[in-house]
């Protein structure tokens, strides 16, 4: 149970309705319990002789009882279930929420497929606990205290005969919780595992088709589902065995007040009408026992969701901002002027250093080009500046200010970033333009000249005026309609509609030709000539206009200059400069 407790807060938070929901469970089982006292008098006024009058007495009051019980049920339900509903909302929009705030780090580990599974199955889990679980569980202790005062009252003897076979239900519910527990675990990695192979399926389902592996997958999936399929069989054979033992036992019940009441209903010290009484009353308590069994089940079941969840939710997000330092500077206007001082990065999952004691000033208004292997650490670079990682040692300035004491969200605001590959959602084209803004579905004509303004700039335009629905066209998942070139030029109108202070394009124009990659960097550069610009690429033609250029290998600056200075220079620069030359006029044979 301890691994539910993080729920008491959000239960406080419905406490209300919870309450409220208590009050018409009372009434609820209040009422019921007064039915099977009339039936019995009915029975033993019907033995002794009646009159039509008593007759009509007895059946309206019966009727009007299991209407008003019926009514204050209702409510019941209206009340504790919509407070699950509710907090199952409250729980998903802080998964939610939580999981925006952890950084890229924990997305490495993190498969899609395993938080989807939380997000759904998880929470799906807690919330029938919280829903059916509480009412059940109200309603159960109520019904049991109120019926067994009831029933002592009409005869002690038969009393205790009746409840011999509880204890045995007690006992069968204590096992089958801790068998449940386990495989209700089992049960929910199995889920997470499956969820992933569907989503990594559906992804790539591109490549799956290219390298004709359908029928592999197909037969990977199908062993991953019979697996979940076996777990869940485990769980309910758990389940179909406890429920018809607790039939069996409270029919036990059952059996034993016929018999013995009988007997003293022959002996003139009891009436039919109190075994009546006792069998009802036994058959109010049969739902209790076997609703106790459905309730521990829906604990285990609940539990280890609740603490697959809470592990991800009690994870610090790796990117802190220093709350007293951010206050000075929430209303800072960046300019952007960036320097890297003595800094030093490694991934928190190697031991190896990816940047090595980088050295760095850009100045605002210019253009930095880097270039190097593969592998050698140029994206780690610009994901430092707007920290989606952190600096393992050393520091990066902006303005002179220290980036940790900046606030993300003007940090990240004043930084257009594309990385290279280019996510697009499954949306309008204008409203993945628009990312920055929340425009809601009317954009205004200002916002739609702004977002063709960004296009152009982008070399865009000129397709999008061949679409047939132009900027409203949807796009497929991921930009799936849309060529490599064309989601690349969609990601960059993204970044300069932002009007950033800061634009890095992390090998963003690989995918266009020469002349639209000539045209766009001419337009960056009229629109970024008063900020700061930062281009990786492999092609020094993309690079070689560039105020500053500098050569990455093996995580250190082995070289720095414009083109001009570097090619003088003969070392690594030249050599790829000569390669791609060669590489050129091979091409033209």
């Amino acid at each position: 149970m301890k691994d539910l407790y993080p729920l008491i807060t959000y239960l406080k938070n419905h406490r209300f309705k919870l309450l409220l929901g208590f009050v018409f469970v009372v009434i609820s089982i209040s009422l019921q319990s007064v039915y099977p006292l009339l039936i019995g008098s009915a029975i033993d006024e019907i033995i002794h002789g009646t009159s039509n009058h008593s007759l009509l007495y007895y059946g309206i009051s019966s009727v009007s009882l299991i209407l008003a019980g019926g009514v204050f049920l209702f409510l019941t339900r209206q009340t504790i279930i919509v407070v699950s509903r509710e907090i199952e909302n409250d729980l998903r929009r802080d998964f939610f929420a939580h999981l925006q705030k952890l950084s890229k780090s924990f997305y490495n580990k993190m498969s899609t497929g395993d938080l989807m599974a939380h997000a759904t199955n998880d929470i799906n889990n807690i919330r029938n606990l919280l829903g059916p679980g509480i009412m059940y569980s109200i309603q159960t202790i109520l019904r049991t205290v109120i019926t067994l005062v009831i029933i002592f009252n009409i005869s002690v003897k038969i009393s205790v005969i009746a409840l011999i076979p509880l204890p045995l239900v007690s006992l069968l519910v204590y096992r089958v919780m801790k068998l449940t527990y386990t495989r209700s675990l089992k049960v929910q990695e199995a889920f997470s595992l499956m969820t992933t192979k569907a989503q990594e399926n559906f992804s790539g389902i591109r490549v799956i088709k290219s390298y004709v592996r359908e029928e592999y997958e197909i037969e990977q999936f199908n062993i991953i589902s019979e697996d979940y399929q076996k777990k869940n069989l485990s769980l309910a054979r758990m389940q179909a065995y406890s429920f018809p033992m607790m039939f069996l036992l409270t029919g036990l019940s059952i059996i034993l007040v016929i018999y013995f009441g009988g007997m003293d209903v022959i002996k003139g010290t009891f009436t039919v009408g109190n075994i009546a009484e006792f069998l009802v009353y036994l058959g109010q308590l049969t739902w209790p026992m076997i609703a106790l069994g459905w309730v521990m089940n829906l604990i285990q079941r609940a539990s280890p969701s609740m603490k697959r969840l809470q592990k991800i939710m009690d994870i610090e997000p790796d990117i802190k901002v220093n709350e007293n330092l951010s206050r000075i500077y929430e209303n800072i206007n960046l300019k952007g002027n960036i320097e890297f001082k003595n800094v030093w990065f490694r991934y928190a999952e190697t031991n190896v250093d990816i940047l090595k004691n980088i050295n760095l000033k850009i100045e605002s208004g210019t253009t930095l080009g880097i270039i190097g292997q593969t592998g050698v650490g140029k994206s780690t670079i610009v994901n430092l500046i707007p920290r989606v990682y952190d600096v393992t040692s050393g520091e990066i300035l902006i303005d002179g200010i220290n980036i940790q004491n900046i606030p993300l969200d003007i940090l990240r605001r004043s930084i257009g970033m594309v990385p290279q590959e280019s996510f697009l959602f499954s949306d309008t084209l204008s409203k993945n333009i628009a990312y920055s803004d929340n425009l809601g579905d009317n954009i205004k004509a200002i916002y739609r000249d702004e977002i063709i303004s960004a296009s152009t700039k982008a070399g865009l335009n000129k397709d999008v005026i061949f679409f047939p629905y132009k900027y409203d066209t949807i796009l497929g998942e991921r930009g799936i309609t849309l060529s490599g070139g064309q989601k690349q030029r969609t990601a960059i109108a993204r970044a300069l509609y932002l009007k950033p202070k800061i634009l890095i394009l992390d090998d963003s124009l690989s995918a266009v030709d020469t002349n639209t990659e000539e045209e766009i960097l001419n337009e960056l550069k009229n629109d970024m000539k008063d900020k700061t610009s930062i281009i990786i690429s492999h092609r020094i033609s993309t690079l070689k206009t560039c105020d500053n250029i500098i050569v990455i290998d093996a995580g250190e600056i082995k070289e720095q200059g414009n083109h001009e200075e570097l090619l003088e220079k003969g070392g690594l620069y030249y050599n790829i400069y000569i390669k791609q030359l060669l590489e050129e006029e091979i091409k033209g044979y």
